[in-house]
């Protein structure tokens, strides 16, 4: 029977409002997720070989045309030889998140997810192929998606398969707070990644296999929902377990092939000390209207400075530095809103710029309020714009059907806004797979009909499909394959066009700022340089 709650339970548990379920996460079909694939420990990696490679390739692929700038850190070297990694971060930006740092690690993960992610139309299919280990949230439980029988053999199955990759020296991703979020700072730690990474040291032990680590990141995006922005994957110092950590309980349970629980006081223990480490690695604000504020206070520090925050990722270290003098390293969960006049100064000059879709990259140098227009990068822009146009039909059919749906199901998702850009990555992937051979049959078509137009205009032989003397079936077939790298070319120069014109609508904005609005600026910038 399953699990039924009152109204108020449904809402809040532990204190903490419910997250708000997805269409897709209230489905849940209990026969179809016992029967995921598990994992393979004796293979390089712990899914199919072949998908796991190529859907690695296109998600590189894809990342690189969604994101304008990434750049990553690490505290120390990632791998330790034959020891597995629990990476932990917090969770804003749905599938994006485990993505960046699948693509950053250098260890092939195995891969636990939501439910309804195993289950799906198209990334069902994949998922499988990858080994994903289906996991259903106390959320969908409380709210009567299934039996709790049911959720425990579920969950104890697929934490059971992610610890023993973990113990073989995969890696593993698993958000502490379990769900993805809209907050500016990090909620509630559960317990389901500590007592894997427990679970996993159990194994390691058992087995002779060096103990796994846990590994703090930091996930930072300028502005998560928009297309062309940047992010920054930060890894920290791994946390080493230690064999006293594991009792020995544990060791031989796992030994002899059963499970016993790891003990209560040793999973808060660290689950504690992951939540003295992680919250500083994000923007750990109290709104993001705070948040913005420490940027822009970064950015008019390097200015008084004579310096300017080129980067995203500079960007983000020079805000953590004021704000973590700011609250002289106080360490609350969650922090408390910052006060205080020259912080109001910093919000209100904040969020002027963001009424106008700017931030503390258009202030100018000491003495100048907003920067001008770069001219030096014009010529660089109208070649972006002259190889967008170049390539224009190209991109239209290749990529038209991709960025419609795309945009249309990440602006109307029941998933939030930390869900949008997931939508827009999985119409480019899918849509890859599935339009572009059905573009290139019929750009192939195209150029078998028009191929003396083509000939007479290129001043080619009318036999020119017959290259090598081999028959006009293999200059097909050619033109065909051909056509793949051609539709990428033309995402790409999307992109950079793209680029270009937020850079001069940019410019645009910072030209008609109003002489009442720039000397409020400039107040406000005077005022906090002491």
């Amino acid at each position: 029977m399953a699990t039924i709650v009152t109204e108020e339970e449904e809402m809040m548990h532990n204190g903490e409002a419910l997250p708000i379920l997805s269409a897709s996460a209230k489905k849940m079909n209990i026969e179809k997720l016992l029967a995921a694939p598990l994992p393979t420990y004796d293979s390089s990696v712990p899914g199919s070989y072949l998908w796991t490679k190529i859907a690695f390739w296109m998600c590189r692929r894809v990342s690189s045309v969604q994101f304008r700038t990434t750049s990553t850190s690490q505290a120390t070297p990632l791998t330790v030889e034959g020891a597995g990694a629990m990476c932990c971060g917090w969770h804003t930006n749905g599938l994006m998140d485990p993505l960046a740092i699948f693509l950053h690690h250098p260890k092939e993960f195995v891969v636990g997810a939501r439910h309804d992610l195993v289950t799906r139309p198209l990334l069902g299919w994949w998922t499988r192929r990858l080994a994903v280990q289906p996991v259903v949230r106390k959320a969908e439980l409380l709210r009567g998606g299934c039996t709790e029988e049911e959720a425990l053999h579920l969950n104890g199955r697929s934490l059971l398969a992610l610890s023993n990759g973990i113990a073989h020296g995969f890696g593993c991703v698993l958000f502490p707070e379990g769900t993805s979020h809209s907050e500016s700072h990090m909620i509630r730690f559960k317990t389901g990644p500590f007592r894997t990474v427990l679970a996993a040291a159990a194994l390691a032990k058992a087995k002779g296999l060096p103990l796994p680590h846990l590994v703090p990141v930091g996930l930072h995006y300028r502005r998560r929902d928009l297309f062309r922005t940047d992010q920054f994957i930060e890894f920290g110092e791994p946390l080493q377990l230690s064999d006293e950590t594991i009792p020995s309980e544990m060791v031989e349970a796992v030994r002899q092939g059963g499970w016993t629980e790891p003990p209560e006081a040793t999973v808060h223990q660290v689950r504690d000390q992951l939540k003295g480490i992680l919250p500083a690695m994000t923007p750990n604000s109290a709104t993001w209207k705070e948040h913005r504020a420490l940027h822009l206070m970064a950015h008019a520090k390097a200015r008084k400075d004579g310096k300017r925050l080129t980067t995203w990722q500079n960007e983000v270290l020079a805000a953590r530095e004021i704000r973590d003098s700011w609250r002289k390293g106080e360490g609350e969960f969650p922090p408390a809103p910052l006060s205080g006049e020259t912080f109001e100064r910093a919000s209100e000059a904040a969020e002027l710029l963001e009424a106008h879709g700017l931030d503390g990259r258009h202030l100018g140098p000491q003495g100048r309020i907003l920067r001008k227009a770069n001219w030096a990068r014009l010529p660089t822009s109208m070649l972006s714009m002259l190889f967008f146009l170049a390539l224009l039909p190209f991109a239209i059919t290749s990529l038209g059907f991709q960025v419609g749906i795309g945009r249309i199901l990440g602006d109307s998702t029941d998933e939030g806004l930390d869900a949008r850009t997931s939508y827009q990555f999985l119409a480019a992937f899918f849509g890859s797979l599935l339009v572009w051979p059905l573009v290139a049959a019929f750009w192939t078509t195209l150029t078998w009909f028009a191929r003396e137009w083509i000939a007479s205009t290129m001043q080619w032989s009318d036999s020119w499909l017959e290259f090598g003397g081999y028959s006009p079936l293999v200059g097909l077939v050619t033109v065909y394959i051909f056509c793949f790298p051609v539709f990428w070319l033309s995402g790409k120069s999307f992109a950079l066009a793209w680029d270009a014109w937020v850079d001069t609508k940019n410019a645009w904005i910072r030209m008609r700022f109003t002489t009442e609005e720039k000397a409020r600026l400039g107040r406000l910038l005077e005022e906090l340089a002491p």
